[in-house]
């Protein structure tokens, strides 16, 4: 438990430090960035050919809307250059993704319990639970600090993304186990690829952020 909570701990500060960069140097930001999704693509991609090797137009296509997703969501980043309130939304989302990571690890690991799914058999219902929980209270509690919205909101909002990371971090493992890799890859050494430590979030940032446009609207 305690080696894997440190990998996410580790994980989640690096993150934090590259949106904190988006406050101080636009430049280093976007480098960054660009570069986290590039590395992100090819892990993606080489599983992606190993899965369908021998159907390599489903490789094209599904590339390419991975690709159209990628840049989807780094166009949010950037749009956070220029938009202040963006960026604290962006910011705040993220800790609530990272909330829900750790929650999962730390319930999971101490109340264990019946699997949450075949495809990922680490993952338990506790610990599912213990990445609602905590996004939840995280959630309520940075939302009120910092931009005062409602309460059901503030709730709502959690469960949304806990929800988005955890099926994002499900989705990452079905085609790891597909692919019968253990990692995405070996950039960073004791923690995998780049795409191991960021799968759910992926998904859990867009999410909030459609989430809380659409309220906002």
């Amino acid at each position: 438990m305690y080696l894997e909570l440190k990998k996410r701990v580790i994980t989640s500060l690096i993150l934090i430090l590259i949106l904190i960069l988006m406050f101080i140097n636009n430049i280093i930001y976007g480098f960054v960035s660009f570069a986290l999704f590039a590395l992100i693509f090819v892990e993606f991609s080489k599983m992606i050919s190993i899965i369908f090797s021998k159907k390599k137009i489903f490789q094209l296509i599904i590339n390419v809307i991975f690709i159209f997703y990628l840049s989807l969501f780094l166009s949010i980043f950037f749009l956070g250059i220029n938009f202040f309130q963006l960026k604290i939304i962006i910011f705040l989302i993220l800790l609530i993704c990272v909330a829900s990571d750790i929650g999962g690890i730390i319930i999971g690991k101490i109340f264990k319990g019946p699997k949450l799914t075949k495809i990922s058999p680490n993952k338990t219902i506790s610990g599912s639970l213990g990445s609602f929980i905590f996004s939840i209270v995280i959630s309520v509690f940075l939302l009120n600090l910092t931009l005062n919205t409602e309460i059901i909101f503030n709730v709502t909002l959690g469960i949304t993304v806990s929800l988005a990371v955890q099926l994002g971090d499900l989705f990452f493992s079905f085609l790891k186990r597909k692919s019968s890799l253990k990692n995405t890859g070996n950039i960073l050494p004791g923690h995998g690829g780049v795409l191991d430590r960021v799968d759910g979030i992926l998904l859990g940032i867009p999410c909030g952020l459609i989430f809380t446009l659409i309220l906002s609207s």
